[in-house]
């Protein structure tokens, strides 16, 4: 799979998304809309106090978690490879009346897009999936943070990923192997949506992502494994507490996600 078909099909696989994420449940506009942060509870906790700090989002969709940020008092840039969900970003900034910035780009190619140094570089759930090599995400976080930023990343654990969406059986590599290209119907924020499309993806173990890390020079402060997700976005879940989604099969038994702190 060439960088340039993954990329395209990714783009256009989000494109569809978009329309469909924005009106649905699981995203609950009208309430952001109102001031709900979109923002859960893991992260909160571990991006602290963010008043006047520059935070640069990665994968930010249409940028409600930028938008939250911007709220909390910081000057965010959100980057999505997406122009559908930017598009919509900006639209929203626009209305909410917020002074957060959104550029299109591929993570990879965002140091040809994007100059300056952030205090926070932040990132999360079902992002780096769609990235094929994790050395090379380290290395724009690194050419991103300043001297002492910090890096914030909380995503789906991996062992989530070995398995059929019914949670059946393992179906999956845990550790990244070739490129996995399926095509889907209907979306995790709206499963009865009337869209197709093709997209590829890769599963990173977790020593993947921390040799990453560690090989372009970030030291790394925290890192935590959750037995549930914040988000009801995968099959037979049953909810445990606010916010908080196991899956019935495996209760508490199972890591669902899992953060991680670096600093430069």
């Amino acid at each position: 799979m060439s960088a340039e078909n993954y990329l395209a099909l990714n783009k256009e696989s989000w494109n569809k998304r978009t329309a469909h994420h924005v009106t649905s449940d699981f995203y609950a506009m009208d309430a952001f809309k109102a001031g709900k942060s979109s923002l859960m509870n893991i992260e909160l906790g571990l991006l602290g106090d963010v008043k006047g700090k520059r935070i640069l989002h990665l994968q930010c969709h249409f940028g409600q978690d930028s938008l939250s940020l911007t709220r909390m008092g910081a000057k965010v840039t959100g980057i999505d490879l997406s122009d559908k969900s930017i598009e919509t970003a900006k639209e929203l900034n626009t209305e909410l009346n917020l002074d957060a910035a959104f550029i299109v780009s591929d993570v990879y190619d965002l140091p040809n897009n994007l100059q300056g140094e952030f205090d926070i570089v932040y990132t999360s759930y079902g992002t780096i999936g769609w990235l094929p090599d994790m050395n090379k995400w380290a290395s724009v976080i690194n050419h991103f943070l300043k001297p002492d930023g910090k890096f914030v990343f909380v995503e789906f654990h991996p062992n989530v990923w070995m398995y059929d969406d019914d949670f059946t059986h393992v179906k999956y590599n845990y550790f990244k192997g070739d490129a996995i290209v399926e095509e889907e119907e209907g979306t995790y924020a709206d499963k009865e949506a009337d869209v197709k499309f093709k997209d590829v993806s890769w599963n990173h173990g977790l020593s993947e992502v921390i040799s990453g890390l560690l090989n372009n020079g970030l030291t790394i402060s925290d890192f935590k494994e959750y037995n549930y997700s914040p988000y009801d976005c995968f099959a037979h879940t049953e909810k445990i507490a606010d916010r908080k989604y196991q899956i019935k099969a495996f209760g508490n038994k199972m890591p669902l996600c899992y953060s991680i702190v670096a600093s430069k």
